[in-house]
């Protein structure tokens, strides 16, 4: 039994069929639907959809998925059909989409999907649909990677490497309003400024050479934690940035790196992995929890970059291989 009414059973989508760049993502007005297939699912028309560099991964084929498949696992809509056994969830509202204790959803990509209710989250009123699409991944990953992993606290010196970027985004938020002094990095002014507005007191362009002795001077040492977005690039780097027992976690990598483990002896300096795959069932309790919180008291507010037209996905952003905090 499910409750609401009738769903069309056309929708459109984005569909993958082999493996490759983004000229693999195909644009289909005529996919059938998804329909609740469990009592504890819920069917949600999509309105907005987020962009994740774990897509792009996905679509290249570095990671085990079937095909043929419609990509996306980030974002948000309003609830079409609920299974018999979900509660806490009505026909008609508001809810943004992120992965649960129960896996993550798929399929984002499309008018409609089905996801477990634990991946169904409310999303509040003062939130745009382009803004709640944002949510899922950037959030998440931010709070589990710099309060759980990382266990970051008050007065902590945090740099997030790539903070211009939705996670880095996320984590300069979480950051500053737990009392951190926040320091980031990005690439163009534009980033800089935006990485400012969100509250880092030092941002720094990685263009720049010598920027990571400015580091070490706004941080009088050295910092106790850095959150890592392109860790084949920095990871190196970020060794002779870290204070005694500081950790690099690394967030994300787009190919492998040498680094010299002396470095890390000396100060028990730590690198660890972050995934949300790997978040325990207690893990999940307190995001929810936190990320709730947030939401609701304002001072989380996912950015929107940009906006596209779905049957645009294809040629816009994945053109650059996806543009964190873009949404369609």
């Amino acid at each position: 039994m499910v409750a609401g009414a009738a769903v069309r059973r056309i929708m459109r989508a984005i569909q993958v069929f082999e493996f490759g760049g983004p000229e693999v993502l195909k644009y289909s007005a005529e996919v059938a639907a998804p329909e609740i297939t469990a009592p504890n699912q819920v069917l949600v028309g999509i309105a907005s959809v987020g962009v994740n560099p774990v897509e792009t991964y996905i679509r290249a084929g570095a990671r085990e998925h079937p095909l043929p498949y419609i990509p996306g696992s980030d974002g948000a809509g309003k609830v079409l059909q609920v299974g018999e056994d979900v509660n806490g969830l009505q026909v008609g509202q508001r809810v943004f989409l992120c992965r649960g204790p129960d896996g993550g959803p798929s399929g984002t990509y499309a008018s409609c999907t089905v996801a477990p209710a634990s991946c169904v989250r409310a999303l509040p009123d003062r939130l745009t649909f382009q803004q709640g699409a944002g949510v899922g991944i950037p959030y998440f990953t931010a709070w589990h990677a710099l309060m759980q992993r990382a266990a970051a606290g008050r007065g902590s010196r945090v740099l997030v490497h790539g903070a211009s970027g939705a996670v880095g985004l996320a984590a300069v938020q979480i950051a500053r309003h737990h009392g951190m002094l926040v320091m980031g990095t990005a690439g163009t002014e534009e980033g800089m400024k935006l990485v400012k507005e969100q509250g880092a007191e030092h941002v720094f362009n990685h263009r720049t050479p010598g920027y990571t002795q400015e580091i070490l001077t706004a941080s009088n040492g050295g910092v106790d934690v850095i959150l890592e977005m392109l860790a084949n690039v920095n990871l190196a780097t970020d060794l002779t940035l870290l204070r005694f027992r500081g950790r690099v976690v690394v967030i994300g990598s787009r190919g492998s790196i040498q680094i010299d483990p002396r470095l890390t002896m000396g100060p028990e300096t730590s690198i660890m992995g972050c995934a949300l795959a790997a978040v325990t069932k207690e893990e999940w309790e307190e995001l929810d929890l936190r990320i709730g919180e947030g939401l609701e008291a304002g001072w989380m507010t996912p950015i929107v970059d940009k906006t596209y037209p779905l049957e645009q996905v294809r040629t816009e952003p994945c053109r650059t291989e996806l543009t964190p905090g873009t949404g369609v």
